[in-house]
């Protein structure tokens, strides 16, 4: 049996990719903040996997988990991943994207030295690496120098995914497409009035959650490690996002509720930043299937449903409401589609 550490495993992304790796038949060990009490994310979606409460500037602590549980596999999703958090607390982005990934390194030579076994490393970076100037990016490039030190001087299959913006109805309400969806599923039901936003015309390359895990298990069972863009190279504006959110519940005119407020924008923002898919489909034939519409619609038809039950987490709300086809290498796993 396949063992695979997830650190920030309650989060997005380490809930859909506990998730494919669980019905893979692999043992899934996973991070949490300890200082995070035992939220209803846990109980909903990861019932399964072995959760461990590990802090990343606890060094040690870090380095014993993997040499107690000795996986096969370590994907690294854990971290700040807010780009405005990282503004106001630069040293805090540092110490948790890039200093915890050093630690991590140096324990799987380590097993791997000790145990000559096969260890592999996926670090989850982003696309704003080499373009962005936030502390965010730069904490991410850090660690990205780390990943290559071990690949390229210890021998270590140690791979790189920039992972551009992906989300899912799990995505934390703190970030743009949540906040969107939500506020208008309240509109909807006639809980609110007005939805609040930055900067409209902010360029991106947005795609579902649930197929990028999947591209960093491909990488994972690679022969060689890679570094990889991971986004559908479709562009988008913030607008549009906005329109197919309001066009999910029969809005056609969204200008009457969008509020804009000018101390949202951010500093430094990267106008336009869009994925390369091609190496990722050559390499690993890896490519995305959900739509923008698809996806935005489907985060609204969760949040609707949240507002009306009241119930926050499900393991209903995971996955889009298209069945997502098989695609070749992907070890069997897609999406189901979401019950009607």
């Amino acid at each position: 049996m396949t063992s695979a550490l997830i650190t920030g495993v309650a989060g997005q992304d380490g809930i859909y990719l506990a998730q494919q790796l669980l019905a893979q038949g692999a043992r899934v060990v996973g991070t949490v903040n300890p200082r995070s009490a035992r939220s209803d994310r846990e109980g909903a979606y990861l019932d399964g996997v072995v959760i461990e409460r590990v802090d990343l500037t606890d060094h040690d602590g870090l380095r014993s988990l993997i040499a107690r549980e000795t996986p096969d596999l370590v994907f690294n999703l854990a971290g700040m991943s807010s780009v405005a958090r990282s503004w106001a607390e630069p040293e805090a982005a540092k110490s948790l994207n890039a200093d915890p990934v050093e630690v991590i390194l140096e324990a799987l030579c380590r097993l791997r030295d000790e145990t000559d076994r096969d260890v592999r490393f996926v670090q989850a970076s982003t696309g704003e690496v080499g373009i962005g100037t936030s502390p965010y990016a730069l904490s991410k490039e850090r660690a990205e120098g780390f990943v290559r030190t071990a690949r390229d001087r210890q021998g270590l299959h140690a791979g790189i995914a920039r992972l551009h913006i992906h989300d899912s109805p799990v995505r934390p309400a703190t970030f743009v497409t949540r906040k969107i969806t939500a506020g208008v599923a309240a509109i909807a039901l006639r809980q609110a009035e007005s939805l609040t936003l930055g900067n409209l015309e902010v360029v991106r390359d947005w795609g579902f959650a649930g197929e990028y895990v999947d591209a960093l298990v491909r990488m994972a069972s690679a022969p060689e490690p890679l570094e990889l863009s991971i986004g559908t190279g479709i562009a988008h504006d913030l607008a549009e996002v906005v329109a197919l959110a309001f066009a999910a519940v029969g809005i056609d005119d969204p200008a009457q509720y969008v509020v804009q407020d000018p101390s949202l924008m951010r500093p430094a923002d990267i106008p336009e930043l869009v994925a390369d898919p091609r190496p990722a489909r050559e390499s690993i034939g890896w490519e995305p299937r959900v739509s923008l519409a698809e996806l935005i619609a489907h985060m609204v038809e969760v949040d609707l449903s949240r507002a009306r039950t009241g119930v926050g987490e499900s393991m209903q709300y995971l996955f889009a409401p298209v069945t997502v086809a098989p695609q070749a290498g992907n070890h069997g796993w897609s999406s189901p589609s979401t019950p009607r």
